[in-house]
């Protein structure tokens, strides 16, 4: 079901913001389009959204990293501008994305202030804790010098008291530590440890509100960006350190996946480098992890791409175990490597032949039967091309079979509207990546923005910021 238009009074693309008044609701209200915000679901049932590449709300809307935080009531369907900045700079910003973005403002370590706000991003990692207080980490962004990069700061923000506080890892790019991890003895919390900074990494939080890491895009040794990690880490609030759990303990581009028997749990798996996963918590504490972009081992060594592998990790075992799709690499005709397409079957039927393809920057939900939902990404389709898509998938632990349930089976699909506030069958967002969701307490699954499509006829890729949710 679509709750908002594409835009109110725009084209269906790019949308602009509306902010109205700070801390006040409005119908009018709407973040403008955007791709790769944080996001989180308090105590009360609201949906929050931090940040993300997108439009601000200046008079010439600029295209950059926001830092803006606004809540949504699914009760009265209306928008609230929160807190942080309605626009990127007092100045133009310059052309492309990422080139823009106000800087953090930190204030004193561990110590709430209405002053403080984490800087711009796109790409971090967001959790809510027991108590509804909103945790933020790292993504690619602005530190407090107004520098671009990876971040590995943490922060906490009170939605009663509407203020953050700066808990861990550094304000600036050009630290002691360089960004790169300080990881300390594997397994032994410490408070010098923390991890590397990182963008589009997956997390989750346990029922005793420790906060859970894995992977993501960092630097290197000597700066440089754009390789993958396959670190797990966990940071207990109660201590306030981080401990690094499993993967390759280094700064190095080396992390390849171990996978052992399939269905089996060993000491020593652990899945490959990877960014864009999908992860899920289910009832019993375990961890679920799904795809992403990462690194494949295969004939030729190891290459990256897509790739459609499911994970388990059991938190008190400290293990991982491969449960179903690709290990290693799929290789073409010309030798090169591809993501391994998708096999759908009959919509609604599940099989163990069935599997999505490979793919990052996927979202989904855990239903309260314990199955798993996957909704969209960029990556393969069906016929094996590759493109953004708007598939719907169920995945039953138990039977360890995938199910189709919606959407298109090839790339590039614009969506089906319908009447605004109105269910049907025939709804469908179009296709689309990075996008924001939150799961209600009457299980229907909701869905903002991303990077996608909304009309095939509107020609190309774009910011979105249409607001859907789906009952199961």
């Amino acid at each position: 079901m679509p709750i908002g238009t594409p835009g109110p009074g725009s084209a269906p693309y790019n949308s602009d913001p509306y902010y109205g008044t700070l801390g006040v609701a409005g119908a009018v209200n709407v973040p403008g389009g955007r791709n790769s915000s944080a996001y989180w679901t308090d105590r009360k049932g609201n949906f929050w959204l931090f940040g993300g590449d997108g439009l601000d709300g200046s008079s010439a809307p600029n295209e950059g990293l926001l830092n803006d935080l606004w809540e949504y009531s699914p009760m009265i369907n209306e928008w609230t501008w929160v807190g942080g900045s309605s626009a990127l700079s007092n100045t133009p910003c310059l052309p492309g994305p990422g080139f823009c973005g106000l800087p953090g403002v930190y204030g004193s370590m561990g110590t709430p202030s209405p002053s403080n706000v984490p800087g711009g991003r796109k790409l971090a990692v967001s959790w809510t804790d027991s108590a509804g207080n909103l945790w933020l980490f790292g993504g690619l962004g602005i530190d407090s010098t107004g520098s671009l990069g990876n971040l590995n700061d943490l922060w906490e923000f009170n939605p009663s008291m509407k203020e953050w506080t700066w808990i861990s890892g550094s304000n600036t790019l050009n630290s002691s530590q360089g960004l790169e991890g300080i990881y300390g003895t594997q397994g032994v919390a410490d408070a010098a440890n923390v991890p590397p900074g990182l963008n589009d990494a997956t997390g989750w939080i346990d029922k005793n509100d420790n906060l859970w890491l894995f992977a993501g895009s960092g630097v290197t040794p000597g700066g440089s960006q754009g390789f993958e990690y396959n670190n797990l880490w966990k940071f207990d609030p109660s201590t306030r350190e981080w401990t690094w759990m499993t993967g390759t303990g280094t700064n190095q581009n080396t992390a390849n996946g171990v996978y052992g028997t399939l269905g089996t749990a060993a000491p020593g798996n652990t899945p490959s480098g990877r960014f864009g996963a999908t992860g899920w918590m289910d009832s019993s504490g375990n961890m679920w992890l799904f795809g992403g972009y990462g690194i494949y081992p295969s004939t030729n060594g190891f290459g990256e791409n897509d790739v459609n592998e499911l994970w388990e990790f059991n938190p008190t075992s400290n293990l991982w175990t491969w449960v179903a799709g690709t290990a290693g690499g799929v290789l073409n005709s010309f030798g090169n490597l591809v993501p391994p397409s998708g096999a759908y079957g009959s919509l609604g039927v599940a099989s163990a032949d069935n599997h999505p393809g490979g793919r990052y920057g996927g979202t989904g939900w855990i239903d309260g039967d314990g199955n798993i939902w996957l909704f969209g990404g960029e990556g393969d389709d069906s016929t094996g091309t590759y493109g953004t898509l708007n598939d719907l998938w169920e995945f039953s632990p138990v039977d360890k079979e995938w199910t189709w349930m919606g959407g298109d089976n090839t790339a590039w699909q614009g969506g089906i509207y319908g009447t605004e506030g109105t269910s049907d069958a025939a709804n469908i967002p179009g296709s689309r990546y990075n996008t924001a969701s939150w799961k209600d307490s009457r299980g229907n699954f909701w869905l903002f923005a991303g990077w996608g499509i909304i009309d095939i006829g509107e020609g190309g890729s774009t910011a979105l910021n249409d607001l859907w949710y789906y009952q199961p």
